[in-house]
Order: structure tokens, then sequence, then C-alpha cells
């Protein structure tokens, strides 16, 4: 005779106490996540805010994807791309548009997503701290041709409501942030 799982012989206040835990704990986390202070810094080694065009967040028209989802900082190719945040690595390898990139879940649920570069040199699932090197500016995926730069972007994950626009691609504010009002000038 086979024994019924512990969770499925539950009373139903039981059951009612440990629904009730798990939410308790699963907003702790996400308030702590968020109460985790975000000091950036500029993600290529040595670049200055001279180094981008600060009307490129959110130009439109911009190829494939429609609008631009982040600020493209130009640098020799082979410059350090390094942690704008400490964080743990979400994703590291290629993307047919971004090239080589690497992904990095950061303080207040915001993804760092560091894009086209010649190298990466972080591991998925691998912490990596504020400044350390996550890869170098290359010209990988669609910026084949183009000038060495890395297309940096800011996507939370928890939508900014008040960021919402009726318009063309509206819904995608409310995910991506604008770098250049939390990079230092």
């Amino acid at each position: 005779m086979t024994s019924r799982p512990s969770y499925l012989t539950m009373t139903p206040e039981r059951m009612k106490k440990t629904i009730i835990t798990i939410v308790v704990l699963a907003i702790l986390v996400i308030v702590i996540g968020l109460c985790i202070p975000e000091d950036l810094i500029i993600p290529v080694r040595g670049a200055t805010k001279s180094d981008w065009n600060p009307k490129s967040f959110w130009f439109s028209p911009w190829g494939k994807s429609g609008v631009h989802k982040g600020i493209d900082i130009f640098a020799k190719e082979g410059t350090p791309v390094i942690a704008a945040s400490s964080g743990v690595v979400v994703n590291a390898g290629f993307t047919p548009g971004g090239g080589n990139v690497v992904s990095i879940l950061g303080p207040k649920w915001r993804i760092h997503y560091y894009a086209h570069l010649k190298t990466i040199k972080v591991n998925d699932g691998e912490f990596v701290s504020h400044g350390s090197a996550v890869g170098t500016v290359g010209t990988t995926g669609n910026a084949v041709g183009k000038a060495p730069h890395l297309h940096y972007a800011i996507i939370t994950q928890i939508p900014y409501l008040w960021l919402f626009k009726a318009e063309k691609y509206g819904l995608d504010r409310m995910f991506y942030l604008n770098p250049l009002e939390r990079l230092p000038h």
C-alpha cells in the first residue's frame, strides 16, 4: 500500500496557513529585493557621458525592434565591459539580434542587459560584483559592420504602470527604464 503525500492529507486549516506563509514569504522576498540600493556605474571602462547619444533611448524607428530600448556606449573594440551593478548572471550566451549578450539580475529586480559583446567573461548563475568584468565591447549580432559599442538596457521585472503610454510600444515602456536617468553623469 502506498502512502499519500503529506500535502494531500493536510487539513483545510493547515493548507490555508501554509498558503498564507508562502504568500507572506514571497512578498517579503520582493520587498527586500526592492530595498537593496542600486548604485550604478557606467558599464564600459573609461567611458563618460560623451560616449553615447543622450537622445538614443526610445528612439524610433529602430530596426526590427521598432524602438531603441537602451543606449549604445561607443568604445574601442575589446574595451572591458563591467557590471553596472552587482547581481546574478541569468543569461550569458548568444542571440541573433544582440550577438554575445549577458543579462544580470540586480537590485530592485532589474535586469541589466549587455549586448554586442566581443567576448563574454561570466557564466550563467554566477554572482558578479559591481564593477567586475562581464565581457568586452564588440560588434556581434545586428551590430556587425557598425562601430564597436555596448548596447546597455535596464529592464524591470515589476512594471512601472505610470510609464505606460497609449502608443506603439507603449506597453513596453513600463518595463524598459532609461539608463541615462540612472547612470552617473
